[in-house]
């Protein structure tokens, strides 16, 4: 009886002390390579943004006399959106159009006198061959006549000046109203009726006008490690908090070469276009983009976690924390046997990867983890301790 009592306490202690990485395999869990679709793609954050964004100022300073526009105010190319009070520059084009008069007034008479001092000189010129005056009023007469001659090409390129002093002082009327430079729709109105507006040092800011909304386009910032499998053309999905759920599909358009560092991380902008026919998008949301950077159809495919099985002497695979994706996995033969395949792959996602050679084929059943005996296999070891033991 003693021996037997011995026997069954053994027996007991064997198996609660046995550790549980060495119970001996009753199978392999195994998925079948399959043909499919894989996606592969990058995710990144973003804004979406008008195409074209305008910050409409002001080039003259003054009161403003009109507002045209309010917020989300469709406008055309060169309407008017709002007025600088136009008495003070009304009055420097008149100032600048006597001005004008007065400088071309003086030219006539140049002329005039001109034509005099010219006769004059071709007159002495002729008496002089007579000898009926002296060689100094000739010479006299002839430096009166070039005199009038540099009178009048001074006074014309005062006409000139003037006449620029006048088509500026009508610039800066034109400039009281202020006028949109595109088509698009008011997003931000700046101004009131009666503030006025310092064009001096630095252009305000009056009007932020978007180009098309029905166009718009998703700045995101794409990492250098994945900026590199980005290409112009690559379709994308984003979503956006205003519309949890829905997505909206669009392309990349541009790839900046201008890198974004912030707090030592490097990133680059990466525009995408999307059409927003019914104005969901609204400038400024935040966007999480998922841009698709490969694509196959029929792939032959394995599960990712094919690739981190590693049969060992005990009958393990490497832990998943510690997994290392290797070249090969191991197909379960009928026998239930393993046979290591070498295969070079391609195109993942989350779940599959696309095989590009290697021998395996459609159907091949391909071990993934270990299947245990029982339901508490993969659990920490049960340990009674002695006070267990006495009990049995």
């Amino acid at each position: 009886m003693a021996l037997l009592a011995a026997a069954l306490v053994a027996g007991v202690a064997a198996y609660y002390f046995w550790p549980a990485g060495s119970t001996a395999p009753a199978g392999y869990v195994t998925a079948a390579a399959d043909r499919g679709p894989i996606e592969q793609g990058i995710n990144a954050t973003g804004a979406v943004n008008p195409i074209t964004t305008v910050l409409v100022g002001t080039y003259v300073s003054g009161p403003i006399q009109a507002v045209d526009v309010k917020f989300n105010s469709p406008v055309k190319k060169g309407q008017r959106i709002a007025k600088i009070d136009p008495a003070s520059f009304a009055v420097k084009v008149r100032g600048a159009e006597a001005n004008l008069k007065n400088v071309q007034a003086k030219v006539e008479g140049d002329r005039a006198d001109l034509k005099l001092k010219k006769l004059l000189f071709e007159r002495n010129r002729v008496l002089l061959q007579r000898n009926l005056i002296a060689q100094n009023d000739l010479d006299t007469a002839e430096a009166s006549y070039e005199q009038a001659s540099a009178q009048l090409a001074l006074d014309q390129a005062a006409v000139a000046q003037a006449q620029a002093s006048l088509e500026d002082a009508q610039v800066n009327l034109r400039y009281t109203d202020i006028l949109s430079p595109v088509d698009g729709v008011v997003v931000s109105v700046s101004v009131a009726v009666g503030q006025t507006v310092a064009a001096s040092f630095q252009t305000p800011t009056l009007f932020l006008i978007a180009g098309d909304l029905a166009k718009m386009q998703v700045d995101t910032n794409v990492s250098e490690s994945d900026v590199g499998r980005v290409r112009e053309g690559q379709p994308a999905t984003f979503t956006v908090d205003a519309y949890p759920g829905q997505p909206f599909h669009g392309t990349v358009v541009q790839v900046r070469n201008a890198p974004i560092t912030v707090q030592s991380v490097v990133t680059y902008d990466v525009v995408v276009a999307v059409d927003n026919p019914g104005l969901e998008l609204k400038p400024g949301m935040t966007a999480n983009v998922s841009i698709t950077t490969a694509r196959r159809d029929q792939a032959l495919r394995i599960p990712v976690r094919a690739l981190r099985f590693h049969p060992r002497g005990t009958g393990h695979e490497t832990p998943a924390a510690n997994a290392k994706e290797g070249s090969a996995v191991y197909v379960l033969e009928p026998g239930g046997t393993l046979r290591r395949v070498e295969v070079e792959v391609g195109v993942r996602d989350n779940q599959h990867v696309e095989v590009l050679s290697g021998d395996l084929h459609e159907g091949d059943q391909i071990a993934v983890s270990l299947r245990r005996e029982g339901p508490d296999a993969a659990s920490t070891p049960r340990r009674l301790g002695f006070h267990g033991l006495k009990k049995l």
